[in-house]
C-alpha cells in the first residue's frame, strides 16, 4: 500500500533528475496532499505523521490553504517543467498525481476527498502544451487514472483493504488535453513511437507557438473583452520586438498587468496563457507561472520578509510571478517590506520578469493608487467579469471531460437548476463553485458504487443526476483555532475542544500589564511591537 510518505519521496527523487529543489517540490506536495484530505476526518494527524512534522494543526492548515490552487492548476514547479519542455515534466506530475491519490486515504477517508484527488490529479498529469510523445489514456483502463481512481473509490467506500500501490507512478503518461478550468479542450495527441535510448540527451520538443497560444486563448470560455486586450498586448509587444531588431527606438512599455476580478473568473488561466505567450515572443526565456499570495512573501520577522520575497522572485524569473489578492500586503510593515522588495525586484530585472496582480476590482485600485512605485509600473489594468450560467455550465463539462468523466444532459438541467439560485455577489466562485460542484458529484459517485465490486468503465466514467447537489464550501479554519487540535478533530467537523483546552489551568502566572504611555491617536502599536521581533 503506497503511504504518502513513499509518494512525497517519489517526489523529491523525481524532482531531483529534473534538476529541480527536492525541498520545493516537496513543499508542493505537502500542500498538495494537505488541500485533497482536507474533507477527511483526523486527516491533519496522519498528514503530520507522513510528513514527518510534528503533531500541530498550524502547519496543516497553512498547508492546505496554500494547496487549494492545485485543484485546478498545476504547481509552479509543474508549470516551470511544462513550459520549458522538460522530459521530465510527466514524471513530475504522475508523481504529485500519486501524492494527490495517497492523501485521498489519509483519516477517515471521506467521499468529498475523492473528489479533490481526481481534479488536483487531473490537473497535475495534464500537460498544457503537446511536448513529449506520451501515450493517452485510452479505452483501457489499466494503469489509467480512472483505474487508480477507482482504487480510492472502492477504499473510501469501505470494501476493505486494497493494494494502493503504484497509483500514478509507472502508469500511462498523462494526457496533452489542458485541465484548464475555463478552456475548451482540444482532442488528444495520437500516442508516438517509443525513442530508444542512445546515450545522447534527446533535443528539447518545441514550445508552443504564439498562434498555438492566441488561439488557446480565444478557446477560453467567455471573457471577451480579457482575450481582445491579450490580443492587443501581444501585437504591441510584438511590433516592439520587431523594431528593437530593426535597430529602431522604442518606447518603455511596462508588461506588468493588473487583474481585476471576483474569484474564480480565469484570472490565473489567462495568466499562464500570458507567461507562454510573452515567452513565445522572445520578451521572457522560460514562460512559467509562480503563484503566490501573501503568506508565500512575508515572513514573521522584520528583515526576513526581503530575503522571502526575493528567493520568490528569483522562483519567477524568466516567467510570470502571480500575486493573488495582492491588497492583502498593504497595512502593515511586513507588507510594505515585500512591496519595497519587489519593486526593487522588478526594476532589476524588468527585462525576463513580468508581474500579474489580482484581487477583487476596488481594493486592488486602492493597493495600486496607494504606492507610487507600484502606480507606475502596473499601466494595464484587465477586468474579467463573472461568467452567466450558460458558461459555467459549459466549464463545468470542460472540467469533467479533461478529469475523464461523462456528464449527461440531465445532470447538466440540475447544474443549471442550482446555479439559477444561487444569489450572487463578490464573493461567488464563479468557475471555483462550479469545480466544487464537480468534486462533490464525484465524491458522490464513489460512494454510489461502494456496492459494485466491479465497476464497469462507463460506471466510472458517469457522473448521475443524483450526483449533483449543492457543493460545500472550501474548509477554513476557525480564527481562535489553537495549534493542537485533538486527534479526532477534522478541519470541517469533527470534536471540539474543550473548554480546560482554551481557558489556562488555575494557577498559572499572570501577565503584567503592558503601559504603552500616552502614544498618539491612531499610532499601530503593534507595528512598533513586531519591530522587536526582529532580535531573537
Amino acid at each position: 500500500m503506497t503511504t504518502l510518505a513513499a509518494a512525497l519521496k517519489t517526489l523529491e527523487k523525481v524532482a531531483t533528475e529534473a534538476g529541480v529543489d527536492p525541498a520545493t517540490a516537496r513543499r508542493e506536495g505537502e500542500a498538495l496532499a494537505a488541500t485533497v484530505a482536507e474533507p477527511n476526518k483526523g486527516a491533519f494527524v496522519d498528514w503530520c505523521a507522513e510528513t514527518g512534522r510534528a503533531t500541530s494543526a498550524e502547519p496543516y492548515f497553512d498547508a492546505a490553504s496554500r494547496g487549494r490552487r492545485y485543484r485546478a492548476a498545476q504547481t509552479a514547479t509543474m508549470s516551470l517543467l511544462a513550459s520549458g519542455g522538460s522530459p521530465s515534466a510527466p514524471s513530475y506530475a504522475a508523481a504529485l498525481g500519486d501524492v494527490a491519490l495517497a492523501a485521498a486515504s489519509l483519516g477517515t477517508p471521506d467521499p468529498r476527498a475523492t473528489g479533490n484527488a481526481a481534479t488536483a490529479a487531473a490537473a497535475q498529469l495534464a500537460e498544457p502544451a503537446p511536448r513529449t510523445a506520451a501515450p493517452t489514456l485510452g479505452d483501457d483502463v489499466t494503469g489509467s487514472l480512472l483505474e487508480q481512481l477507482s482504487v480510492v473509490q472502492r477504499k473510501i467506500a469501505g470494501l476493505g483493504p486494497v493494494d494502493l500501490g503504484g497509483l500514478v507512478t509507472g502508469a500511462s503518461a498523462p494526457s496533452s488535453t489542458s485541465v484548464d478550468p475555463v478552456a475548451v479542450q482540444p482532442p488528444p495527441a495520437e500516442p508516438a513511437e517509443p525513442v530508444e535510448e542512445t546515450g545522447h540527451a534527446q533535443p528539447e520538443p518545441p514550445q508552443k507557438s504564439l498562434e498555438e497560444l492566441l488561439a488557446e486563448l480565444d478557446d477560453l470560455v467567455g471573457l471577451a473583452d480579457v482575450k481582445a486586450e491579450i490580443h492587443r498586448q501581444a501585437a504591441v509587444l510584438r511590433v516592439e520586438g520587431l523594431r528593437t531588431e530593426a535597430g529602431l527606438k522604442t518606447p518603455d512599455i511596462t508588461r506588468h498587468m493588473v487583474f481585476n476580478g471576483n474569484p474564480g473568473t480565469g484570472k490565473t488561466t489567462v495568466a499562464r496563457l500570458v507567461s507562454g505567450i510573452y515567452a513565445a515572443l522572445g520578451l521572457l526565456t522560460q514562460g512559467q507561472l509562480v503563484e503566490v499570495d501573501r503568506s508565500e512573501l512575508v515572513a514573521g520577522y522584520l528583515g526576513q520578509t526581503a530575503a522571502k520575497t526575493a528567493e520568490v522572485v528569483k522562483s519567477a524569473l524568466g516567467g510570470v510571478l502571480f500575486i493573488d489578492e495582492a491588497y492583502s500586503l498593504s497595512g502593515d510593515q511586513y507588507g510594505t517590506e515585500a512591496i519595497d522588495t519587489l519593486v526593487k525586484e522588478m526594476e532589476d530585472h524588468r527585462g525576463d520578469l513580468v508581474v500579474i496582480v489580482a484581487g477583487y476590482p476596488l481594493p486592488m485600485q486602492v493597493f495600486i493608487a496607494q504606492n507610487p512605485g507600484l502606480e507606475s509600473r502596473f499601466r494595464t489594468h484587465i477586468d474579467f467579469v463573472d461568467y452567466t450560467d450558460d458558461e459555467l455550465v459549459r466549464i463545468f463539462g470542460v472540467m469533467a471531460g479533461a478529469a475523464e468523466y461523462d456528464v449527461g444532459e440531465p445532470a447538466l438541467d440540475r447544474l443549471r437548476s442550482i446555479l439559477a439560485g444561487v444569489e450572487r455577489g463578490p464573493t461567488f466562485g464563479n468557475a471555483r463553485y462550479v469545480r466544487n460542484l464537480l468534486e462533490a458529484a464525484i465524491g458522490r459517485q464513489a460512494w454510489r458504487l461502494r456496492d459494485t465490486e466491479k465497476p464497469t468503465l462507463e460506471q466510472l466514467r458517469t457522473l448521475e443526476l443524483d450526483d449533483l447537489d449543492l457543493p460545500e464550501p472550501d474548509p477554513e479554519p476557525p480564527a481562535d483555532a489553537p495549534a493542537d487540535v485533538p486527534a479526532d478533530a477534522s478541519i470541517d467537523g469533527g470534536t471540539e475542544p474543550s473548554l480546560d483546552e482554551l481557558v489556562p489551568p488555575v494557577g498559572a502566572p499572570e501577565v503584567e500589564p503592558v503601559d504603552f504611555g500616552e502614544a498618539p491617536l491612531g499610532q499601530d502599536l503593534g507595528q512598533d511591537l513586531g519591530q522587536d521581533k526582529e532580535s531573537p
